[in-house]
């Protein structure tokens, strides 16, 4: 089936247009997203997400590349939002564990208050703009996009930041942990 042809049936919703689409690129499309992620089932979801969503919007899809280009950038588009959804998902992990710390050994008031002047001290040992960065984002609650909109930065910096502040706590974590 030429591509032009393909696609148009893919627009009036034809299953077998899609089946054949499917079925002509999966492969391919999985070797790439595998070769980028190294997890067959990683690979697995993001192919398939794709292909939904070539579904869903097909009626309003643009190609202006070949087919075939389009559809790896789709993946790797789809790759990347699997890769910003898993640091959310890591983040809160974060968050929950910090949170479970200090409910954890709250009952235990010295020693809880001794742990929590350590981690302070910790905080407070982080460069001028990772310390800020770090605050606003775990005491102030402030998500990415806000932190770099007040600083005039980039989320990537903001990011890159946090994982400096982060590694650095983990790191000397063992230092408030008695």
């Amino acid at each position: 089936m030429i591509e032009q042809e393909l696609l148009k049936k893919l627009r009036e919703g034809d299953t077998f247009a899609f089946k054949f689409l499917f079925t002509e690129y999966y492969n391919y499309l999985f070797n790439y997203v595998y070769k980028l992620s190294r997890d067959m089932s990683v690979s697995e979801d993001v192919v398939q997400e794709m292909m939904i969503k070539i579904w869903e919007r097909r009626e309003h899809i643009v190609i202006t590349t070949s087919l075939k280009s389009y559809l790896f950038r789709a993946c790797h588009n789809q790759f990347l939002m699997h890769l910003r959804k898993e640091k959310k998902r890591l983040d809160l992990l974060d968050k929950i564990r910090w949170d479970v710390l200090f409910e954890v050994h709250g009952e235990e008031n010295e020693l809880y208050e001794l742990r929590l002047n350590r981690l302070h001290s910790l905080i407070n040992q982080l460069p001028p703009r990772c310390k800020e960065i770090f605050v606003q984002s775990k005491f102030e609650k402030k998500k990415y996009k806000e932190i770099a909109m007040d600083l005039g930065i980039s989320i990537k910096a903001v990011e890159a930041q946090m994982t400096k502040a982060l590694h650095f706590l983990r790191e000397h974590a063992s230092s408030f942990m008695l």
